[in-house]
C-alpha cells in the first residue's frame, strides 16, 4: 500500500516540480524512479532491494508476473490514443510547408541516419536498430514547452518547433509500433511469407478496429446515446475495449487500433471533443506520472551499466550533432528561414515520454521474446530522452544568444478581447509594423479577427495554458481592452509577469475615471475613456486618424481637449517608427513635439 501511494505521491511532486520550475516533467519523474529503483538497490538499501520494486520477486513488488507489462500496454494505449486525437490532418496542411516537411522527410532521415548509426555503433540487428530510430523520431510539445517558454524567439521559430512537436509524437509513435509488430511476428528472423501475412493481418485488423469504433462511438456521442455524465468514463472503457479485442484477433495490433481510433475522432464531426480531450489529458498526466517511475524503478543496474561505454556518446553525439541538424536542414531547404534560424530550429531537438514510455514496453516484451539485443532498447532510448532534455534545457537559451536568434527586447503586442474596436485598433498597429495577437473566447470575434488578417486565438484566459504558448514568447506588451472590466483586472493581475515586459495596460473603469487622480492613470489603456466610450466612437466613426503635433505647446493643448465630448477616443502618440500609449509616452524624456495624436471616432 505505502509503494502505491508513495508512487502516485511522489509522481504529482515531480509534475508540480516541472510546473513550478518551468522543466519538462519527464525529468524529474525518471529520476526519481531511478533513484528509487536501482540506486537505492546498488547504493542505498542495506538488503540491496529497491525501494520500489516493480515486479513481484517473491518478497516483495506491486505486479506479480505479467500484470506489469498489462498495466503498461493499457496506459500506453491511452496516451496514444489522447496523442491520435490531436492529430488533425488541416493543421498539417496549414502549417506551412517547413513543419510538413519535418514530420515526413525530417522523420525519415531520422529513422534511416539513426538506424544505421546504431547498427553500426552498438552491432544491432537491422530490425532493432530501426526499432530504436522509430522510437526517437519524436519530439513532444510537453519537452519543448518548458524549454522555450522563457526564450524570447521570432514566431516562425517558436512556431516550427510547437507544431513538429505535437504532430510527430502520433507519427512517431506509429512508425515504431509498426517496425515492433515487424518484428514481432518474425521479421527479426527474415523476411518470411508467414512474417508478412501476419504483419499485414495486425494492419488489417488494427486500422479496421481503430476505424470502426471510432465511427461507431462518434454515432453514440452525437445521437446522445450516452448521458452526459458518463461520456467521459465511456471513451475510457471504448479505448480498452478495441485495444483488447484488436490483440484478441491480431496480437500486438492493439496499439495501433487506439492510435488509428483517435486519429478519426480527432478528424470526426464530434460534439464534445474538447471535453474529451481535457479529460484524457487529465488522465493521461496521471498515467504518465505513475508510469514513468515505475518503468525507471523496473531499469536494473546492470542495464544501466551497459550504457557505460565510449558507444554511448558516439551514438548521441551523432544523433543530436549529425542526424538532427540533417533532418533540420534538408527540410528547410529553400524555406524562408535564416541559417541562424535553422541552426537554432537543429540544436533543439528533446525527446519526450512517447519515446520513453513505448521503448519501456517493446524492450521488455523484445526480451520475453528472447530478441538478441533487445536488452539495449530501454536503456538507450532512455539516455537518449534523459540527455537530450538535459542538454536542451541547460544550452538552448546561451545557444540562442550565440546565434543571434535571442530577441533582446519583445515588442509584440497581445490584446485581451478581439471586439471591433480592438479589431480596429489591432489593423492600424499591424498597418505600422507591430506583430498584434488577438485572444478572446468568442468563437465570432476571433473569426472576424483572421478574415481582416489579424492573428488572433480563441482562448479563454482563465485558462492557464496562455502561458504555455510558446509562440506569445515575444510579447512585451498587454493591453486588456475587453467589455468587462472583471476580465480586464484579471488579466493585468495574472498574466503582466509573462507578457509585460515593457508594460501592462488596461481599460479604465467608469469610476475609476471619475475618481482617480490623474497622477494614478499611468496603467489605464487610455486614461479618460472606458469600453462603453471607445464602443461609441467606433460605433459613431469606425475609423483612426492622426493630427501632427509641432510644438509642445500644441501637444498639450490637444491632450487636455476633452475628446469624449468631441465623439472620439485619444490611444497613442506617433514618433518616428514608434508608437506610445498617453500614459507611455508621458512619461519620456524631452519636448513632446514632433509627433502625431492618434485617435478613433469623429475627425477633429
Amino acid at each position: 500500500m505505502l509503494e502505491l501511494a508513495g508512487i502516485v505521491i511522489l509522481g504529482i511532486l515531480a509534475q508540480w516540480f516541472a510546473w513550478k520550475f518551468k522543466i519538462p516533467a519527464i525529468l524529474p519523474l525518471i529520476l526519481i524512479g531511478l533513484l528509487v529503483g536501482p540506486i537505492a538497490a546498488e547504493f542505498l538499501s542495506e538488503d540491496g532491494s529497491k525501494w520500489i520494486e516493480p515486479i513481484w520477486n517473491g518478497k516483495k513488488g506491486l505486479f506479480p508476473g505479467e500484470y506489469l507489462y498489462y498495466f503498461v500496454s493499457l496506459a500506453i494505449s491511452i496516451i496514444l490514443f489522447e496523442g491520435g486525437l490531436t492529430l488533425k490532418r488541416s493543421e498539417i496542411k496549414n502549417v506551412g510547408p517547413v513543419i510538413t516537411k519535418l514530420i515526413t522527410l525530417g522523420s525519415a532521415i531520422t529513422f534511416f541516419g539513426a538506424g544505421i548509426i546504431a547498427h553500426y555503433i552498438f552491432n544491432l540487428s537491422w530490425n532493432l536498430s530501426f526499432l530504436f530510430s522509430g522510437l526517437i523520431i519524436v519530439t513532444g510539445p510537453t519537452v519543448i514547452t518548458p524549454i522555450l517558454r522563457n526564450i524570447p524567439l521570432k514566431k516562425d521559430i517558436s512556431t516550427v518547433l510547437k507544431w513538429e512537436g505535437i504532430l510527430i509524437d502520433p507519427i512517431g509513435a506509429l512508425v515504431a509500433v509498426l517496425v515492433f509488430e515487424f518484428i514481432s511476428v518474425g521479421g527479426g528472423s527474415g523476411f518470411t511469407k508467414t512474417a508478412l501475412m501476419e504483419f499485414g493481418k495486425i494492419l488489417l485488423f488494427g486500422t479496421t478496429f481503430g476505424f470502426t469504433f471510432a465511427h461507431a462511438m462518434a454515432f453514440s456521442i452525437n445521437k446522445k446515446l450516452i448521458p452526459h455524465y458518463l461520456l467521459n468514463v465511456f471513451s475510457l472503457s471504448a479505448v480498452l475495449l478495441v485495444f483488447v479485442l484488436s490483440e484478441i484477433f491480431a496480437h500486438e495490433s492493439g496499439l495501433l487500433a487506439v492510435v488509428v481510433m483517435g486519429m478519426v475522432l480527432g478528424n470526426g464531426k464530434l460534439n464534445n471533443l474538447k471535453e474529451l480531450l481535457y479529460f484524457k489529458e487529465s488522465l493521461s498526466v496521471l498515467l504518465i506520472s505513475i508510469l514513468f517511475i515505475l518503468l525507471a524503478a523496473n531499469i536494473n543496474i546492470e542495464d544501466l551499466m551497459l550504457l557505460y561505454t565510449w558507444k554511448t556518446a558516439a551514438l548521441f553525439a551523432s544523433v543530436v550533432f549529425v542526424i538532427r541538424p540533417l533532418a533540420v536542414f534538408a527540410s528547410t531547404r529553400n524555406s524562408k528561414l535564416k541559417f541562424n534560424e535553422k541552426l537554432f530550429i537543429s540544436w533543439v531537438g528533446p525527446r519526450g515520454i512517447v519515446a520513453a514510455g513505448i521503448a519501456s514496453l517493446f524492450g521488455s516484451k523484445l526480451m520475453k521474446q528472447g530478441v538478441e539485443g533487445a536488452e539495449y532498447i530501454t536503456p538507450l532510448v532512455f539516455m537518449i530522452v534523459l540527455g537530450t532534455v538535459l542538454f536542451n534545457a541547460t544550452t538552448a537559451r546561451l545557444f540562442a544568444k550565440m546565434v543571434g536568434v535571442f530577441l533582446k527586447t519583445s515588442n509584440s503586442i497581445l490584446i485581451i478581447g478581439a471586439s471591433s474596436p480592438a479589431r480596429l485598433i489591432a489593423k492600424y498597429l499591424k498597418d505600422n509594423g507591430k506583430r498584434v495577437i488577438l485572444i478572446d473566447s468568442n468563437k465570432e470575434n476571433v473569426n472576424k479577427a483572421a478574415n481582416s488578417d489579424l492573428e488572433a486565438f480563441r482562448i479563454d484566459i482563465y485558462n492557464e495554458d496562455l502561458t504555455d504558448n510558446i509562440e506569445l514568447n515575444d510579447v512585451g506588451y498587454l493591453l486588456a481592452m475587453t467589455g468587462s472590466d472583471a476580465v480586464n483586472k484579471y488579466a493585468i493581475s495574472s498574466f503582466s509577469e509573462s507578457f509585460g515586459e515593457h508594460g501592462s495596460y488596461r481599460l479604465a473603469t467608469s469610476e475609476e475615471i471619475n475618481n482617480t487622480k490623474d497622477t494614478q492613470k499611468s496603467n489605464f489603456l487610455i486614461p479618460n475613456d472606458d469600453y462603453l466610450n471607445l464602443s461609441e466612437a467606433f460605433r459613431d466613426n469606425p475609423k483612426i486618424y492622426e493630427v501632427k503635433i509641432e510644438t509642445e505647446e500644441e501637444y498639450k493643448a490637444m491632450v487636455s481637449k476633452d475628446f469624449n465630448e468631441l465623439k472620439s477616443v485619444l490611444l497613442f502618440v506617433k514618433k518616428g517608427k514608434n508608437i506610445y500609449l498617453i500614459s507611455e509616452f508621458e512619461k519620456l524624456e524631452g519636448k513632446k513635439e514632433k509627433c502625431s495624436l492618434v485617435y478613433l471616432g469623429d475627425n477633429i
